[in-house]
């Protein structure tokens, strides 16, 4: 970083994003792999640009951004097929099915895979296990149990076997294995294997392949007729799944952090950018965006005069659906929510708003059940009375078929700026403001 030498920041960035993937952290995985692409130029070998491409389409489909994964595949296949590179050709096909895999599409996955072992014959190279692995994925999902049970057993002998050895390549053999044996009917050798997939993920400590073990554990007591154990143990995986989404999330927020001190992004990484200021549950902006967006536009305010009006929103005792109801439930709100909210923000855009673009409006989630609406023009008495609509909008809307009996209203908190308001001072009149509304019995506006 301090002689800018690029290639070398690239092969980095690019080793983090396999480290952190190994690390069971998504979304630091992604962010490294989308840096490393953005610091190859020109110059750069198209060999070496097509792996970039490949560990980028494996760092998006892990966290569920299937399209945008095939588009990267794609990209690097044209690349390998113009240099004759039948190696990574290979590589980039398996990664390709494992996400069509995990994508729920078993028909493409075996059309990729049947590309990919044509690929391999004409080349004359033998598949790994690894590959072998996904083939045997792709048979289960196919309901081709048997073939998948003898498939990943030549797997496992040809790793066993084999110089180089991923750190998780034995313990996904092994959970691969399990279930083949278990949808056979092979309950006991399916236990053996998992019990093994299960030391060796503590000892390499392979969090998220592990949390996985435990959702095939529950099902192998399902086979058993162990309903009770099974039930446990799922609700425990669905635990420990929660908690490492919560790893990820922070894993996430302590890189973008780091990221911003970098170059500014490539158009490849552009919508990547754009899913750093969204919040990924409501798909509303987010704190990073208010943190970038409102300063400047209080600047633009204070040079013109122009009134600038914000609205904190705080739902009413959320707590109690999440505690009462469930979490999903809760998630459910929040969603509905930030769609009333968005559609307000919508219908208080001028009609020369497409011109406007020094003052946009916006709408942001900055905290679990508290939103920001941020009205550049506008005065306060505007802000309350379109505050006041939102209001009578949550509070009127049809809650029956998400949380039946249990109406949700909300408490908003109206502040505007003065000529020398910064974003702090201007967030706390708002604050002060929601909490009036809040102790004057709630589902009001305080202005």
């Amino acid at each position: 970083a301090e002689v800018g030498h690029r290639p070398v920041l690239a092969r980095s960035h690019l080793l983090l994003s396999s480290a952190y993937h190994h690390l069971s952290e998504p979304a630091a995985c992604l962010e490294h792999a989308v840096r490393a692409l953005e610091l190859l130029d020109d110059s750069t070998p198209p060999p070496v640009r097509a792996l970039h491409l490949i560990k980028l389409g494996d760092a998006l489909g892990w966290l569920g951004s299937f399209d945008a994964a095939r588009q990267r595949y794609l990209s690097a296949e044209e690349i390998v097929v113009a240099v004759g590179d039948p190696s990574r050709h290979v590589q980039l096909l398996n990664n390709l099915a494992y996400t069509e895999c995990d994508a729920g599409q078993p028909e493409r996955a075996w059309a990729v895979i049947e590309r990919m072992l044509a690929v391999a014959s004409e080349s004359g190279l033998h598949p790994n296990a690894i590959v072998m692995d996904t083939v045997a994925r792709a048979q289960i999902e196919l309901g081709r149990y048997d073939d998948a049970v003898e498939t990943i057993g030549n797997a496992l002998t040809d790793y066993e076997s084999s110089a180089f050895k991923e750190a998780d390549g034995l313990p996904e053999l092994l959970l691969t294995l399990a279930e083949a044996q278990r949808l056979v009917g092979d309950l006991a050798a399916a236990q053996a294997a998992l019990d093994r997939c299960l030391r060796v993920c503590a000892e390499r400590g392979l969090t998220e392949i592990g949390v996985r073990v435990m959702k095939e554990q529950a099902a192998q007591h399902a086979a058993c007729g162990q309903f009770e154990r099974a039930y446990w143990l799922y609700v425990e995986f669905h635990a420990a799944a929660e908690d490492l989404i919560s790893v990820q999330g922070a894993a996430l927020a302590r890189t973008r952090q780091a990221m911003l001190e970098l170059a500014e992004a490539r158009q490849d990484a552009d919508r990547f950018r754009e899913q750093a200021r969204r919040d990924s549950l409501t798909g509303l902006h987010n704190r990073r965006y208010v943190d970038e967006q409102l300063p400047l536009l209080l600047r633009h305010a204070a040079l013109t005069g122009a009134p600038l009006s914000v609205g904190l929103i705080d739902l009413d005792h959320f707590k109690r659906v999440n505690d009462t109801l469930s979490h999903d439930t809760g998630d459910q709100v929040l969603v509905a929510v930030a769609s009333l909210l968005a559609a307000a923000v919508a219908s208080s855009m001028p009609s020369d708003a497409l011109d406007d673009e020094a003052a946009p409006r916006f709408v942001a989630r900055i905290g679990g059940e508290e939103f920001l609406l941020v009205l550049p023009a506008t005065d306060l008495a505007e802000c309350a009375r379109r505050c006041e609509q939102i209001r009578v909008a949550v509070r009127s809307h049809d809650w029956h078929p998400i949380t039946g009996d249990l109406r949700q209203t909300v408490s908003i908190g109206v502040a505007t700026a003065h000529p020398d308001s910064d974003q702090p001072a201007l967030l706390r009149n708002a604050d002060e403001k929601l909490y009036a509304a809040k102790r004057a019995g709630r589902d009001q506006v305080v202005a």
